[in-house]
């Protein structure tokens, strides 16, 4: 395993303890400019969000109506009732993003999918880059103010859903993850800084509870005037 990888996940609580669980729940609460162009009618309300740990699973709960659910894999994403009945569904899901750039609209599948597929590689990080399949590579440091930040980049499977082939993680001197940053496939393609803030420890795991996301400009620096997504995260459960 790459020494930086290595480091970043005993530093959010290792492996052995990692693997002691198979889910991960959390309440969310979304916001940011991002919603509005896709026309995205986004709960305001706190959701719960499920994630499998050992593979791409993802469900968020209520969605559209009181009694509905996501169920998210990489190859088909469906909004179901709370009993299991399907309410809509879409096989080969990434297909109906075809010519999508930001400011394409979206319909509740595709929204149910970019949460689903977003929200797994979120409360997974940095573990998931220790999955068969993974490339990681250290890269050149960010600087942040008086800090600098070690680099690593994921190559990612193609059975692994998620923002883009290629994303970079940048950690702390505690390696605890600081910034995150990738390209939106699904939406043409534009540059993405996220950054994290106010980690905390749920079962010797750690997680961050606030997350921003920015319009990458020149030289990979935020446009921190366009905040796309903003995530405020709580009550983490793990089972």
């Amino acid at each position: 395993m790459n020494d930086l990888l290595a480091q970043a996940i005993a530093a959010h609580g290792g492996l052995d303890r990692w693997n002691n669980f198979h889910k991960i729940t959390a309440t969310i609460v979304g916001g940011g400019g991002l919603w509005p162009m896709k026309g995205a009618d986004l709960d305001p309300n706190p959701r719960e969000m499920t994630v499998t740990l050992n593979e791409e699973r993802a469900s968020i709960s209520p969605f559209g109506h009181p009694d509905w659910r996501t169920a998210f894999t990489p190859n088909r994403i469906a909004i179901e009732t709370t009993t299991g009945a399907v309410v809509q569904e879409r096989s080969d899901p990434t297909a109906a993003f075809a010519g999508h750039v930001m400011n394409t609209r979206w319909d509740p599948l595709h929204l149910a999918y970019f949460n689903g597929y977003a929200m797994w590689t979120y409360l997974t990080t940095p573990f998931f880059m220790a999955m068969p399949g993974f490339e990681v590579t250290e890269i050149s440091p960010w600087q942040e103010g008086g800090e600098s930040w070690r680099g690593l980049r994921a190559r990612f499977p193609d059975e692994i859903a998620s923002h883009s082939k290629e994303q970079d993680f940048y950690f702390g001197d505690d390696f605890l993850l600081r910034r995150h940053d990738y390209h939106v496939d699904v939406a043409g393609g534009f540059p993405t800084a996220q950054y994290v803030h106010d980690i905390v420890e749920v079962d010797g795991l750690r997680y961050p509870t606030k997350r921003f996301a920015y319009l990458r400009g020149p030289n990979l620096k935020p446009i921190r005037e366009l905040l796309l997504v903003s995530i405020d995260l709580s009550n983490f459960r793990l089972k």
